[in-house]
């Protein structure tokens, strides 16, 4: 027995040397922060015609820089989080919102690697124009694995209920730069299609998985299209009424990284959060398809349920 529990204690500390968390308290090593596709539960989520790309280098028709996107000013978007969680195989980096002082709303497969094993904690970065800056501005907190609450039907081998919420270890502090997030009334029924959408995160500027992600806060402007219209790309499999789409042309499109940054849409009080990224880069993010999202009006009861918005 001893022996065996000798082995296993080698086999866990070879793992930990090889993927160490890129996190100190709320210190990082960015060096050491991996986008999130480059783990394996990113890709079990998806089709099996979409995982043959895992291992391509450049995804089809991701040569190019991401068009139409630019880098915003500090306090722009006071309402996107960069998100680290930390994973048994290292830290990943995605997008999350800011929806009250005590919660942030993100895709699940940024906080969970399957329905059961979620990530053993993180850390939130709020204000940050540059992520990879200890700025006087950006307010550093981090969460706890017990703070993460995953939609109880998703799972880690499909697309469907793509959605999480955190609970912060400690209250944010509102400022110029960090501001929460207006979600859709209950009973909105609007589905938003026509209408130009803004996504907002730090992931990639190009499909090339050797792409570093951005380290400044981007944007680009993104028209939404109908479901209908979205599933002559996508099978009706993917895009359901849970879903929502982005058109994909001249480039314009959320890429590898960005998963769990906010969709939002033009409205007269602000900003209003409408879709939450959850897949649409693995085909390359210059490659003309659709992004899927996470339709907020479908989850907001479930959102309302488990947080204080």
């Amino acid at each position: 027995m001893a022996i065996m529990l000798g082995v296993l204690f080698l086999v866990l500390g070879s793992v930990c040397a090889i993927n160490p968390s890129a996190l100190d308290g709320t210190a990082v090593d960015w060096s050491k922060v991996r986008s999130i596709d480059e783990f394996d539960h990113y890709w079990t989520r998806l089709p099996l015609e979409l995982q043959q790309y895992r291992d391509a280098g450049v995804l089809p028709g991701s040569l190019t820089r991401v068009t139409n996107s630019f880098v915003a000013t500090p306090g722009q978007f006071p309402y996107v989080a960069a998100l680290l969680s930390e994973f048994l195989t290292g830290t990943g980096l995605c997008g999350a919102t800011v929806l009250t002082n005590s919660f942030l709303l993100t895709a699940a497969h940024c906080v969970s690697q399957n329905a059961v094993l979620l990530a053993n904690g993180g850390l939130a970065i709020m204000g940050a124009y540059d992520r990879t800056v200890v700025e006087p501005e950006q307010q550093r907190i981090r969460f706890e694995s017990s703070g993460i609450t995953v939609h109880p039907q998703y799972t880690a081998t499909e697309l469907r209920y793509d959605i999480a919420t955190i609970l912060l270890n400690s209250p944010i502090t509102y400022t110029g730069r960090i501001q929460p997030i207006r979600l859709p009334a209950v009973g909105d029924t609007r589905t938003f299609a026509d209408v130009q959408g803004t996504v907002s995160g730090y992931g990639r500027t190009s499909g090339s998985s050797t792409a570093p992600a951005s380290q400044y806060l981007r944007y680009a402007f993104v028209p939404i299209m109908s479901n209908s219209d979205c599933q002559t790309y996508w099978s009706p499999l993917y895009v359901q009424n849970q879903n929502m789409c982005t058109s994909g042309a001249n480039g314009q499109s959320p890429c590898v990284g960005d998963s769990g940054s906010p969709l939002t849409a033009a409205s007269a009080t602000g900003p209003l959060q409408v879709g939450v990224v959850s897949f649409g880069s693995a085909v390359g993010c210059t490659s003309g398809y659709p992004a899927v999202y996470a339709r907020i009006t479908f989850f907001l009861q479930w959102i309302l349920n488990n947080t204080d918005y």
